[in-house]
């Protein structure tokens, strides 16, 4: 089947390795001109780690990741409140995890399909035609075409989701918090494989060392209500409305981001469907059911759902409306228990009060004593979904 997959992110390019595998056309659109860079680093494990092991691509995303050693909290000072060892949980996955820039994962799974597929970049979808035979798509760009189903792996903000299944108001929960990141160079001091946190009330800005001489910033604020998120100036005014006075590196960690203008910035939101599919058109990653930037699976729930998707369509031979049921039936359930967990990642993040505070740096130290932090890892990293089989 021609199958359009919109975006080429994460959940995209892997859902087209394993389409291309089973036989089928794939064909990735991408807003973007180009894949993007920058962006945050992300815990990569689970069932997602799986799915890279079955792509063949375990060892470049090793290579690209780090093997963070500790996650450090300071005061505004910079004295040490905490440090807890990653090793607890690194043992819990039996060695499956990496700690990796978003952009250099879909990186490494987009060369591996870069020569199998098709890519338009620089395009999106503006208009969907979701009829009883075949898909047809307008673009803003390219001319008309017309595939037999169409995919969307675009992201919270997904236009397949608007397009396919009604106004995207409906469906996003938004979790009182925005996000920031950026990444910038030859920033001082440098704490090589450890995440240093500093946090206030509402409020957490991160850093970490990356290769090349950059450091990676994180920045978590609480707020009533979503903030515009459409240009860099919006951004640069949040961070020094909410982070302007802190203490720690804060000052210096402002001067820096100023003089970039690689800035992502973001709500912190949940995507809640009933149905992940309308026809012959279908959604997969946070298009679907994004549980929060803050959640810490994002990207192996975006993995394992294309890698079921196309499994279910490889599986019933192409007869998507099963084969759709299917992927949600697997799948559904799981993913929205993972989203009820997530919810609880925002006050870790950034809790509100100082009692809040100190419980979280009260939670961090008892992290250091092994049996807690065997007891957590294991809760942390386990999942009760087994990967299914495909022969594709």
């Amino acid at each position: 089947m021609r199958i359009a997959i919109s975006g080429a992110g994460i959940a995209g390019p892997t859902l087209a390795y394993w389409l291309a595998r089973a036989g089928h056309v794939p064909t990735l659109i991408e807003r973007a001109p180009a894949l993007r860079t920058g962006g945050y680093v992300i815990d990569f494990w689970g069932l997602g780690y799986q799915v890279a092991q079955r792509m063949g691509i375990e060892a470049a995303v090793r290579e690209a990741g780090y093997q963070v050693q500790s996650l450090r909290a300071v005061d505004a000072a910079g004295h040490r409140q905490a440090q807890v060892s990653v090793d607890a949980f690194r043992r819990a996955t039996g060695g499956r995890y990496a700690a990796i820039a978003r952009s250099d994962l879909a990186a490494e799974i987009y060369a591996a399909v870069a020569n199998d597929v098709e890519t338009v970049f620089g395009d999106t979808i503006t208009g969907i035609d979701n009829g009883p035979a075949s898909v047809g798509l307008t673009f803003a760009r390219a001319p008309d075409r017309e595939f037999d189903l169409v995919i969307g792996a675009d992201g919270l903000h997904s236009t397949v989701r608007e397009l396919g299944f009604g106004s995207a108001a409906g469906h996003e929960r938004f979790l009182g918090a925005m996000v920031a990141a950026c990444v910038v160079d030859g920033y001082r001091p440098r704490d090589e494989l450890t995440y240093v946190t500093y946090n206030i009330p509402g409020r957490q800005v991160a850093r970490f060392a990356l290769r090349d001489d950059r450091t990676l910033f994180l920045f978590v604020g609480r707020c009533d209500n979503p903030v515009a998120i459409g240009h860099v100036d919006a951004c640069l005014a949040w961070l020094h409305r909410e982070f302007g006075g802190g203490g720690w590196e804060c000052p210096q960690i402002l001067a820096a981001v100023g003089r970039s203008q690689d800035l992502y910035f973001d709500t912190v939101s949940q995507i809640r469907l009933d149905r992940w599919s309308r026809g012959r058109v279908a959604l997969v990653g946070d298009a679907a059911a994004c549980p929060s930037l803050l959640a810490g699976e994002g990207t192996g729930l975006a993995m394992l759902e294309a890698y079921v998707l196309a499994g279910e369509l490889h599986a019933t031979q192409g007869r998507h409306a099963e084969a759709f049921a299917n992927y949600e039936r697997r799948l559904h359930s799981f993913v929205v228990e993972k989203q009820d967990s997530a919810l609880r990642m925002v006050g870790f993040f950034a809790a509100e009060t100082k009692l809040g505070l100190w419980l979280r740096r009260l939670g961090l130290r008892a992290a250091q004593l092994p049996p807690i932090a065997r007891l957590l890892a294991v809760r942390a990293f386990r999942d009760e979904l087994v990967l299914p089989d495909y022969p594709m």
